[in-house]
């Protein structure tokens, strides 16, 4: 066989890597930007990281058969966190004290191996948390205090909860508002957003506390990038950078259709989604959110430098369609999940009836895409998935994993004697490549919560009633 010259050889790799970088996967999408203030492994936040895409760097339990343990709790789990040791840590709300419970989870087994209940707060109190660098879990509880709880070895060899730093905030947030989302910043403040519409940034170190008010009710997290903070009222999204003296100041203001009212499936008059920041180069060049036109609403994606828009386009069901979820963002490619309809045992103080009252649950999980430009947008994939979890991407195996709920007569009805299953999802075509049993009745109920990935494809899944984990058998 003839030897083929070194020119010839040189085209062809030049070409195969064309080809590969032509290709748009979710597995080669740019990472969010690694924020050196929360906790390694791509479980230190709700949301995967305080960019809020909803990805992570660890693969899934993939495409086999899987393990399901529920570990009873007696509380609602939406918030289950990692650190760089692998011990989850669990934020729930107790079903019968309704105050803000935290667990250490074994591993192994999903076991509580202790717990601290903390000051009761409003609906949302202490849901978005997040593990610090050191594995700590910060997050603000209804004492009006912003706490850092590390989980240490005992004399005896076992686990204690312990507050290892407090901070008040009750001089810069007004009695009867509540904190409801946190995020560090690359410098290491604390940003937080309240119920009322105020944004503020706590240095831990000096204790001290700046804030401004937006006037505007949040009931989502904020996502923090290098560019700044993001943060979505029932208005608008705004991004946001601290001055000198740490005050947060608004860099541009994006107004959106909010809709008439409230939809069935949301938890308020407004955007359901909490800002994620994602790109193909930098992971963080565009911002996405979701409004709440009516009857079938947008993705909207703007440049994070110079609020420039990229698309605004109508996505889920055009007779009907709403989420409380924040959008996955991954590269070119944002992927939204319906949560019309989905029937919530509890609204937040404020928020305002529904309308319609209610409506089916019929789901729907839609992938965009932006052009290699920037300049527009289009939809890659629809798929009828009743979604009942935050759907997360791994980035490492190009899966979407969520959890279904499907009605026992008619699928798109709910009840308390659905079925759930896990769902690991092909990202590039919106085929569901897994689907595994995960229990039937309410004691399995998802709640639109978001699952994180732990090592060895192990995932931790928050339910109404305690923490299921799920794994490769």
């Amino acid at each position: 066989m003839p030897t083929r010259s070194k020119k010839t050889r040189t085209l062809a790799l030049v070409a195969a890597l064309a080809a590969v970088l032509g290709t748009a996967g979710p597995a080669r999408a740019a990472a969010p930007p690694a924020n050196p203030h929360l906790a390694a492994g791509g479980a230190g936040a709700m949301h995967g990281d305080t960019a809020s895409s909803d990805t992570t760097p660890r693969p899934g339990p993939g495409t086999g058969r899987v393990a399901a343990h529920r570990t009873a709790l007696q509380s609602a789990c939406p918030t289950v966190l990692a650190g760089s040791d692998g011990y989850p840590v669990a934020v729930c709300t107790g079903i019968l004290d309704r105050a803000p419970h935290v667990h250490l989870l074994d591993p192994a087994t999903g076991a509580s191996l202790t717990e601290v209940k903390l000051a009761k707060s409003g609906v949302l109190g202490g849901i978005y948390s997040y593990l610090d660098e050191r594995d700590r879990l910060v997050v603000a509880d209804g004492s009006g205090d912003l706490l850092r709880i590390a989980h240490v070895r005992t004399a005896g060899g076992g686990w204690e909860l312990k507050v290892v730093e407090r901070t008040p905030l009750t001089g810069a947030v007004a009695a009867g508002d509540s904190v409801v989302g946190l995020s560090p910043d690359w410098r290491g403040r604390v940003w937080f957003a309240t119920a009322h519409g105020l944004v503020g940034t706590v240095d831990t170190t000096t204790k001290a506390v700046r804030t401004a008010d937006l006037g505007e009710a949040v009931a989502n997290s904020l996502s923090t990038a290098p560019e700044g903070a993001a943060v979505a009222t029932d208005h608008a999204l705004y991004l946001l950078r601290a001055g000198a003296d740490g005050t947060p100041r608004v860099v541009w203001r994006r107004a959106y259709d909010r809709g008439p009212a409230r939809k069935p499936g949301q938890l308020s008059h407004g955007t359901g989604a909490t800002p994620t920041f994602f790109g193909p180069r930098t992971g963080s060049e565009y911002l996405a959110i979701t409004d709440n036109a009516a009857p079938q609403e947008n993705l909207i994606v703007v440049a994070t430098k110079g609020n420039r828009t990229v698309c605004r386009i109508p996505v889920l069901d055009p007779n009907g369609s709403g989420t409380e979820n924040s959008p996955v963002g991954a590269g070119n490619s944002v992927y939204v999940a319906s949560t019309y309809g989905y029937p919530y045992p509890a609204v937040p103080d404020g928020a305002g009836p529904a309308e319609p009252a209610s409506a089916p649950f019929g789901g729907g999980l839609t992938r965009v895409d932006l052009d290699r430009d920037g300049s527009g947008c289009t939809v890659r994939w629809d798929a009828r998935i009743r979604s009942a979890a935050v759907p997360k991407l791994s980035v490492a195996d190009g899966m979407l994993y969520t959890v279904e709920r499907t009605g026992v007569l008619d699928p798109a009805r709910t009840s308390i004697l659905d079925r759930y299953d896990f769902l690991a999802v092909d990202a590039e075509t919106g085929r569901v490549a897994n689907r595994s049993r995960l229990g039937t009745g309410f004691l399995f109920d998802t709640l639109q919560m978001a699952g994180n990935a732990t090592p060895g494809r192990v995932w931790w899944q928050g339910t109404v009633t305690g923490v299921v984990r799920i794994a490769p058998q």
